[in-house]
């Protein structure tokens, strides 16, 4: 029972403290800093501990009627995205330290910081959909102060756009949320599913409907077009938010609860085979190569990330949608290399930001020669993100593409195209930053230098993380695997 309990100190320590941050004040940065970094590294100990020594034994905090309760369970699609966001929580953490000097508000930024960590981690350790929807709401909330940080125009019209489309995305969730209560699937989250066949019979349609009405809600915060508009705009913030919203927290919960809509709590029986799987499916290609598009149309460096973000993201919606395991597990391994390579991308565009203050790729020529480590971590990630054989991001996109065609899904072999089709765009859009930063025109020479080492420690352990997940992906393999069923 204690170890029970203890699920949900990982989840409340840093809400509570990151509250705490809001209204006691620091007069030193240094000791500001301190505090956050013993905060965060504590609360990610905690987390792994009770990832890798708790059971699936679920604790409910309280309940309010018989079938309608707060609920907290380690199972292993858990324990998989909360080590994730754990590690890269961390990392985030010293990265940010340096790029928030010029940012201002620093203790305001970390409060929010502190309390969104606590927030994901609570998404992550749900045990039904009533919870997994109550932090699911919770994380907009705590992020909007994130994305409006810097407070002026662009901030604040961002954060509206954001608010907007969470709240449109929440709705539709909110519908699914009660279908699920009422037709007996808001027990803890089975693999298979957890809708009574009994109450579903002769309902099956309806179900299938308001699975697709859930599912487009959840993929606003997974920027499922056409509710991507959103995470261009949210590029605004400060990189650390950027790189948490782009790769980590907001966007990945929404993939994290797509997950455990269709393979947990509808189950992929009742979908399988339907027009609402073709419907979305042909969503997510559309996806892919809007993004893919939009990027390689894009100067702004971290704009035409964000659209890469797009992109990618419905690499893995893709996956989900197959409803098998194969393209779960497929989903999974693009999930976690995505989450790698694009918040290495993301901090190498930050730190020429805050070294240079160039946003675009018409300025950074020759660039490359002066900040050689940032660079050369950004060109690492660069490859993965296109599939260059061994980089990460092959091995994911080809585990895409067997798991479509081993579906026997006729639109999954259009995706496959699909998929060949976006990594020539990631190709064009990649390389051409790279073609430009390291061989500029002639005469053409960007001033700078690699920031100091709470920038760069990050970028580095990111870059050799994508090439070691990428040599040695059977650790990875089996636990993501065991989450999908596969023996």
């Amino acid at each position: 029972m204690l170890d029970s309990v203890l699920t949900i100190i990982p989840v409340l320590f840093p809400v509570l403290t990151g509250a705490g941050l809001l209204t006691f004040r620091f007069k030193e940065r240094k000791t500001l800093y301190f505090w956050v970094a013993g905060i965060v590294i504590l609360n990610a100990l905690a987390a792994l501990l009770m990832i890798f020594t708790h059971g699936a034994e679920p604790f409910v905090l309280f309940s309010f009627t018989d079938t309608l309760a707060f609920v907290f369970r380690v199972d292993s699609l858990s324990s998989f995205f909360g080590t994730m966001v754990s590690i890269l929580w961390v990392l985030t953490t010293f990265y940010a330290f340096e790029y928030m000097k010029h940012e201002g508000h620093e203790q305001r930024f970390f409060a929010f910081f502190i309390i969104a960590f606590g927030v994901v981690l609570g998404l992550a350790f749900a045990g039904n959909m009533f919870t997994l929807y109550v932090f699911y709401e919770f994380l907009t909330l705590s992020t909007i102060p994130l994305v409006m940080h810097a407070m002026d125009g662009k901030a604040r019209h961002a954060g509206k756009t954001y608010i907007i489309y969470m709240m449109a995305g929440a709705s539709l969730a909110f519908i699914g949320f009660i279908f699920i209560c009422l037709y007996g699937g808001n027990e803890l989250f089975t693999l298979g599913g957890t809708l009574d066949p009994m109450l579903v019979k002769g309902n099956e349609e309806l179900l299938r409907f308001v699975f697709l009405l859930t599912f487009l809600g959840f993929g606003v915060k997974a920027a499922l077009f056409p509710f991507s508009h959103w995470l261009p705009a949210a590029s605004v913030a400060p990189t650390p938010v950027t790189a948490l919203l782009h790769a980590v927290a907001v966007v990945k919960s929404g993939i994290f609860a797509m997950i455990r809509l269709t393979y947990f709590s509808f189950g992929t029986e009742l979908i399988s085979g339907s027009w609402e799987q073709s419907f979305l499916l042909i969503l997510a290609m559309i996806t892919i190569l809007y993004g893919s598009i939009m990027a390689l149309r894009t100067p702004h460096i971290k704009r035409r990330f964000a659209y890469s973000t797009i992109s990618n993201l419905s690499y893995i919606i893709f996956g989900i949608l197959l409803c098998t395991p194969q393209g779960m597990s497929a989903a999974l391994l693009h999930l976690i290399y995505h989450a790698l390579i694009k918040i290495t991308l993301f901090f190498a565009a930050g730190a020429i930001l805050y070294k240079t203050h160039k946003e675009y790729v018409y300025e950074i020529g020759g660039l490359a020669r002066k900040m050689p480590i940032v660079f050369g971590c950004m060109a690492v990630a660069s490859f993965g993100l296109i599939g260059v054989p061994p980089f990460a991001g092959f091995f994911s996109k080809w585990a895409l593409a067997t798991a479509a065609v081993d579906s026997g899904n006729p639109l999954a072999y259009v995706g496959v195209m699909v998929l060949i089709l976006s990594a020539l765009l990631t190709a064009l859009y990649c390389i051409s930053l790279l073609v430009k930063a390291y061989f500029p025109p002639k005469g053409e020479q960007a001033e700078g230098h690699d920031p100091n080492w709470l920038m760069c420690a990050p970028l580095i352990i990111l870059s050799a993380a994508t090439i070691l997940v990428a040599l040695y992906p059977q650790p990875l393999l089996q636990a993501i695997n065991l989450i999908a069923g596969i023996s």
